[in-house]
């Protein structure tokens, strides 16, 4: 049996941090055997001075990950749901998906002023064509400004960019230790979070029956079915992690609540809608919720985003 284990992340704080959860958990399943990482850049690390939707939006953060995997270079990665596409490569499989951090989005702001007694054209920092596309549905005066870099750069920036507030996701924030700078947290009917927000998907090789084995101690069902089902909405309006769409999901016995979302850049039109059924038929209720917003127009907003990313 092979006396090591190799874990593939990126090297960021919070990727970091994922990655040494993820590593003490194996610790205890595999007590007798090294477990170490390894550090790997993204296309999405280096280049930090383009927006993120113009540099293609897919496996942005997690493809030279994959490629490692898949030659045997590391035994597992660990991503953040909300950056994996939706589409698994040949060859590979989601072992677990953890049990869910808080997934709403926050607001920080540099004078601790919540969202309604900011300035009516504040200038809002985020790199999400999702977050800033319903920022601005509500908030049509605020100035959107590109914002790119890991958490520790970006709170810097709210000082050295002359900004105002700026949006992360909270599972990041309360991982580091940083939840303190929270100003206020955004609900889920002002801006819905990216999907798999706030989950770790642990990804491996489809034909590897040890790692398949240990990732039942890691899975939680109730994320699992939830991100399976705003997996499945993503995937059939073929977006990728860098549009204004989001889904998200939560689970009540055996019962799902889907609510999903697409919108324009500018925040016109915003398109919103939900589902609900059995946790069985998660993939099935994210098609269908993402075809009903394809017969109320969102066919004709993602078409063009096309041009957007060009």
């Amino acid at each position: 049996m092979k006396s090591s284990i190799i874990i593939g992340t990126r090297g960021s704080a919070l990727a970091l941090w994922q990655a040494r959860w993820v590593q003490s958990r194996l610790q205890e399943i595999f007590p007798d055997t090294s477990i170490e990482f390894q550090i790997i850049k993204t296309k999405g690390d280096k280049i930090l001075d383009v927006p993120l939707a113009k540099i293609g939006g897919k496996g942005l953060f997690v493809k030279e990950i994959e490629t490692a995997l898949l030659n045997k270079e590391i035994d597992l990665a660990v991503h953040s749901m909300k950056d994996m596409p939706s589409v698994m490569p040949v060859g590979l499989c989601l072992g677990a998906i953890t049990k869910r951090e808080n997934p709403q989005d926050v607001l920080i702001s540099r004078n601790g002023l919540d969202l309604k007694s900011l300035p009516k054209t504040a200038r809002i920092g985020t790199s999400s064509l999702r977050r800033s596309s319903q920022l601005l549905h509500a908030y049509p005066n605020f100035q959107i400004v590109p914002l790119r870099g890991n958490l520790d750069t970006r709170l810097n920036k709210l000082d050295s960019e002359n900004l105002d507030a700026i949006v992360l996701a909270a599972a990041g924030v309360i991982r580091l230790g940083l939840d303190s700078r929270i100003t206020s947290y955004f609900d889920t009917t002002l801006i819905l979070p990216a999907v798999g927000q706030g989950a770790l998907g642990i990804e491996i090789r489809d034909n590897d029956t040890r790692m398949q084995e240990a990732m039942c101690h890691l899975d939680d069902f109730e994320t699992h079915m939830s991100v399976k089902a705003e997996r499945a909405f993503l995937h059939q309006l073929e977006g990728g992690c860098q549009v204004p769409i989001a889904a998200y999901a939560t689970v009540s016995s055996q019962n799902i609540h889907l609510t999903g979302m697409v919108a324009g850049l500018s925040g016109q039109p915003l398109l919103r809608d939900d589902i609900s059924g059995r946790t069985d038929q998660a993939v099935i209720l994210g098609q269908t919720l993402a075809k009903k917003l394809f017969e109320q127009g969102a066919k004709d907003i993602l078409a063009q985003l096309v041009d957007y990313s060009k």
